[in-house]
């Protein structure tokens, strides 16, 4: 098992990846190709258009890489959901929009690897203090 060099946390629009700002330079400095790279994410992540998706890119000392892939933040996911472009400014006082229990358990069993838990009720909840956040109803 190698050693990575270091690992880099960057979230990209999926299928978007190119060799401008932000990506390049970040990446440059560990002597990643980066159009390999953005061809690599995209090719990775071309069935997720329309979300933002967070990768973790392990370099190694041989320049070589690896890169996990996440699932898109909650905010997108109940987004995309119930079909809004954004959340409340005022969360407490204007809503936005409704989302049943059901549709909160489909995005908590998506996001659940990247959770801090293996229990679905307590992924829904995780989901649940987003949606309020946002000003998202729970029917």
């Amino acid at each position: 098992m190698k050693k990575p060099k270091a690992v880099i946390k960057i979230q990209i629009p999926a299928g978007k990846a190119t060799p401008a700002p932000p990506i390049g330079p970040v990446l440059a400095p560990h002597g990643i190709n980066i159009g390999e790279f953005c061809q690599k994410f995209n090719d990775l992540t071309k069935d997720k258009e329309g979300f933002i998706i967070p990768a973790e890119v392990s370099v190694y000392e041989d320049r070589s890489y690896e890169i996990k892939l996440k699932q898109p933040p909650v905010s997108d996911l109940l987004k995309k959901t119930i079909g809004i472009d954004k959340g409340s400014g005022q969360p407490n006082k204007i809503k936005v929009g409704k989302i049943t229990k059901e549709q909160i358990k489909e995005i908590a069993e998506k996001k659940m690897p990247d959770l801090n838990t293996s229990d679905i009720e307590k992924a829904m909840k995780i989901i649940e203090g987003t949606a309020k956040n946002m000003g998202i109803e729970i029917e």
